[in-house]
């Protein structure tokens, strides 16, 4: 579960020289300079392309290239605007981090939703290290001298990441230690120490302690004879000095806190008591240490977590087989470098000397941490029956599409009579999306379903319904893309469970992770085939589709369809597609296609027509959006971002981007939607991509334009839900702070909560 998390955090990565080399090589056959378009070979059915300007306010062409493109040097950004023009986009990310603990110091949340954002704060923490702190190291150990585009080289944005994370992590654990468990206490929630405990929940403990716990545990000494134990990633452990009492000398001892024991023991014996009492599972440990190391006399113990880089590199171009080699890097994982120590703050000196010497730790790696270690546990909190400390609960609407009827009617019909525009989790995914695919591989007449999966759930109803399809004897591809980040067992898993069942399993293009949302569904209809689609914004996940905020189009649109068609058969076979009707694909053609329209709106406002560029995002790092959008606001057009995590964009400058306003809305959802309108143009877009670099450059992702009024119109809701100036934001100053807004004492209105309520998904 995910929260407010980021996505992913894999984008910008720079790498050696060898393995940059290596991805150009394998996207080479689909450059576009090498051939020229197809001529009249197409399928009668495909409707034509055609090649109108984007100022016209008809779908039009948008070219696309599955190869990489050139790198933003600084050859090819603008001479006429400062160098200093962009923020840090890690310090901007732990920006983000920073407004997720805000949430939990909100005292109008929820007292559970409060401690479900300090969980959230710390796995997105955890990950950022795993990645992103990891990728710099990286950098920093090869001789990579990359500087960030704000300047800085890998050293001095390590030092930056390092005191500002500590400074996040004192105020997080004061968040909890001050606040959020006081507050919980006052509702016979608690989570106690053993000196807390009476006799008798002391004794109960120690027995459970020998049944449950003392088994698994496996103490692993540091002596001559034993070498200092593997600490593995992300596991909590304590660091235990003992002495012998006959010799007197001391020795150094590792117990890792099994992570297959609830990390919160529950105290008390009866389960329907209004009280529920904790104690954190190395407290019970560290009270029986004695039983661990019988005849040793216990002098101290510590608890302290390692994070290790949990990057993989796939050499793509070396391995026949994508499947093996993915597993072996998989494998290797666990065994990655130390990025980060945390240790509790009562660690003495020479303990913690003795653990960065061990595990060659860099002493700027250290975290301090007061109180808990991994207040993800929180988790297990936030599952306590307590409507009353949470936020009210909701029921995702079925889609007026898709509503019952007296005679029901199937979604190909539906799709039939006119498109449609899916917004989760308002709308149900289980009745809109989840029903398409499963109506697809019931229906007789459907000959084919075509898929992609980044991510999906553990019991995955859509992963079933292509099986189904599959054992019913319809031709059923699916896109497994195996390199999505701490999800490639899973996938891997999926994969296979897929081949087995006849469902031909492709695994993306080399080089590339494919990140679009796409299914297309090929129905005979009489003697003529029509082609149903749905693309989105997020994953075919219908857990998160309650958690994730996105957006999602179905439709019959035969251009959609045709496009659709021609991008499976660049993902499954080698067709070179270089340009689309109504899709923008990157890598490539989706900046390409933003930045065109984006000087199509400054075209707009220097003729004295009406512009604008509004823009809905989880990330704004790239570059050449940025600039685009900076030129944007230097002609005059008003641009409004909406954005989650990172912008490297710097709003409110004289002379460079007066005319840009940012804010970022994060809430009981994550805003995940990624939407574009162009006033000028009047074109709406919804897709899959960041503005960022991996996205643009590294992943194959689609966008299609919108075009329906009725749709449009949902869209334009979004977007006047979100810039309303009443609506609960945070918005960036050009200095990089985020300021709470409205902060003038008005009445204050909560988009999501609004939303919710217009979808009839509350009472």
């Amino acid at each position: 579960m995910r929260g407010v998390s980021t996505e992913n955090n894999d984008d910008g990565k720079a790498t050696p020289s060898r393995r940059r080399s290596t991805r150009a090589k394998a996207a080479t056959p689909r450059a576009a300079s090498t051939r020229q378009p197809r001529a009249a070979t197409r399928r009668a059915s495909n409707p034509p392309r055609t090649k109108t300007q984007p100022t016209q306010p008809v779908a039009t062409p948008v070219r696309s290239v599955p190869s990489a493109p050139p790198a933003v040097t600084s050859s090819t950004l603008p001479t006429d605007l400062p160098d200093d023009r962009y923020f840090n986009r890690e310090l901007s990310w732990l920006d983000f981090n920073s407004r997720v603990l805000a949430l939990a110091e909100d005292s109008s949340q929820p007292l559970l939703e409060r401690a479900k954002f300090l969980a959230i704060f710390a796995s997105n923490l955890d990950e950022f290290y795993m990645v992103r702190v990891a990728g710099l190291k990286r950098r920093e150990e090869t001789g990579l001298s990359v500087r960030s585009a704000d300047g800085l080289t890998p050293r001095e944005q390590l030092v930056a990441i390092s005191k500002r994370s500590q400074e996040l992590v004192e105020q997080h654990a004061r968040a909890f230690l001050d606040h959020i468990r006081p507050g919980l206490e006052e509702h016979r929630i608690s989570i106690v120490t053993w000196g807390d405990l009476t006799d008798y929940d002391r004794l109960r403990l120690s027995n459970y302690f020998s049944e449950q716990v003392f088994p698994v545990l496996t103490p692993l000494a540091v002596d001559p004879a034993h070498p200092f134990p593997y600490i593995s990633g992300l596991s909590l452990n304590l660091a235990v000095t003992v002495r012998d009492p006959e010799g007197g000398g001391e020795r150094f001892a590792r117990v890792k806190v099994p992570d297959n024991v609830p990390r919160l023991v529950r105290v008390e014996a009866d389960r329907s008591s209004s009280s529920a009492t904790f104690l954190p599972l190395e407290e019970l440990i560290a009270a029986h240490l004695g039983e661990l190391f019988a005849g040793m006399e216990v002098i101290e113990c510590h608890a302290f977590r390692v994070t290790r880089n949990a990057d993989l590199e796939v050499e793509e171009d070396r391995d026949e087989d994508l499947l093996q080699a993915l597993e072996r890097e998989l494998a290797r994982r666990r065994f990655g470098p130390p990025v980060r120590l945390e240790v509790a703050d009562d660690m003495t000196e020479h303990m913690l000397e003795l653990l960065l010497r061990e595990m060659e730790v860099d002493p700027h790696d250290v975290v301090t941490v007061p109180g808990l270690l991994d207040l993800s546990c929180l988790w297990q909190l936030y599952g306590i029956d307590r409507k009353t400390l949470k936020d009210p609960a909701f029921v995702p609407a079925t889609h007026p599409a898709f509503g019952e009827r007296e005679t029901p009617k199937s979604v190909f019909a539906t799709l039939r009579e006119g498109d449609v525009l899916v917004h989760h989790p308002y709308d149900s995914f289980s009745t809109s999306v989840q029903r398409f695919i499963e109506q697809a591989a019931a229906d007789p007449h459907v000959l084919a379903i075509k898929q992609t999966l980044y991510r999906t759930s553990g019991d995955s109803p859509i992963v079933d319904a292509l099986i189904d399809a599959a054992e019913a004897g319809k031709q059923v591809v699916a896109l497994v893309e195996i390199k999505a980040r701490f999800d490639e067992q899973a996938n891997i898993k999926w994969a296979r469970t897929l081949e087995k069942a006849g469902v031909h399993v492709v695994y993306g293009l080399v080089g590339l992770k494919t990140h679009c949302k796409t299914s297309l569904v090929v129905r005979q209809e009489g003697s003529t085939i029509r082609r149903y689609c749905h693309i989105g914004t997020g994953n075919y996940n219908p857990k998160t589709a309650r958690l994730y905020e996105d957006v999602g189009i179905l439709t019959a649109e035969p251009t959609i369809g045709a496009d659709l068609t021609d991008l499976f058969n660049v993902l499954t076979g080698y067709a070179r597609q270089d340009e689309y009707r109504a899709l923008m694909v990157a890598p490539y053609g989706v900046r390409k296609g933003i930045v065109e329209r984006i000087n199509c709106e400054i075209e707009h406002a220097q003729a004295g027509r009406p512009s604008g560029v509004r823009i809905k995002v989880n990330s704004l790092v790239d570059e050449q959006v940025i600039d685009a959008l900076y030129r944007a606001s230097q002609a005059g057009v008003p641009v409004d971002v909406v954005v989650r995590g990172i912008c490297s964009l710097k709003p409110g400058v004289t002379g460079m981007s007066e005319n840009i306003r940012v804010r970022s809305i994060l809430g009981r959802f994550l805003e995940h939607s990624r939407i574009f309108h162009f006033i000028g143009c009047d074109e709406y877009w919804i897709g899959s991509a960041d503005m960022m670099h991996r996205n643009l450059d590294r992943r194959v992702e689609v966008a299609v334009r919108v075009t329906n009024p009725r749709l449009t119109s949902q869209l334009e809701a979004v977007f006047t839900s979100a810039l309303d100036p009443q609506t609960r934001c945070w918005v960036l100053r050009s200095d990089g702070e985020w300021e709470a807004s409205p902060s003038d004492g008005s009445s204050v209105r909560d988009h999501q909560m609004e939303l919710l309520h217009k979808h009839g998904a509350l009472g």
